[in-house]
């Protein structure tokens, strides 16, 4: 297999983010995430923030990861982030709007354990909110389609037990749910 071409690499001033997992209510471990902030900032911060609760909502109440679920999971990627519905639909930004644009795509899908927005809208250029997956295999037919916008550092082993959960129809049949997140 050939080594990647050269991409903008993370340098060690962009934000580390964790992830807590459960699954049925059970602990599953811990996934660390580098964000390359310097790549793709405004994509960065608002999967950052969200990950501390630094955001409030209009009730003044923290929004964020904690407590929401993976709602899709594929045999290429493990999606979610929808923290407003919890089935994909649900979008929203720190921006003050639902979605923002996409900033770039100079990051490929080229390995497993990337971090990357899930546009709503299946797909619709310019949909990003707070929906976001992380690879599970190389997935170059979503180049310059989604925001890559960080990796996985540690916790891929965690990952490959959140792909090998039970599905129907690309929906897991037990809670894989954020039970704790933030910044490192």
């Amino acid at each position: 297999m050939a080594a990647p071409a050269a991409s903008p690499s993370a340098s060690s001033e962009d934000p580390v983010v964790f992830f807590d997992l459960t699954l049925g209510g059970e602990p599953l471990g811990r996934i660390k995430m580098q964000l390359f902030a310097k790549v793709v900032p405004k994509t960065a911060e608002n999967f950052r923030q969200f990950c501390t609760g630094q955001t409030k909502n209009a009730q003044g109440r923290p929004q964020g990861y904690k407590g929401s679920k993976f709602h899709r999971i594929k045999d290429f990627m493990i999606q979610g982030g929808d923290f407003m519905n919890g089935d994909g639909t649900g979008s929203t930004s720190i921006y003050g709007t639902s979605t923002f644009a996409d900033e770039n795509f100079e990051r490929k899908h080229d390995v497993p354990g990337l971090l990357s927005m899930a546009a709503s809208n299946s797909g619709t250029p310019n949909t990003n909110g707070m929906q976001f997956f992380i690879t599970a295999a190389p997935t170059p037919f979503l180049n310059n389609k989604h925001v890559v916008f960080g990796k996985v550092i540690d916790g891929m082993d965690v990952v490959r037990k959140v792909e090998n959960v039970r599905t129907i129809k690309d929906k897991p049949v037990m809670d894989v749910t954020i039970a704790q997140c933030g910044e490192m």
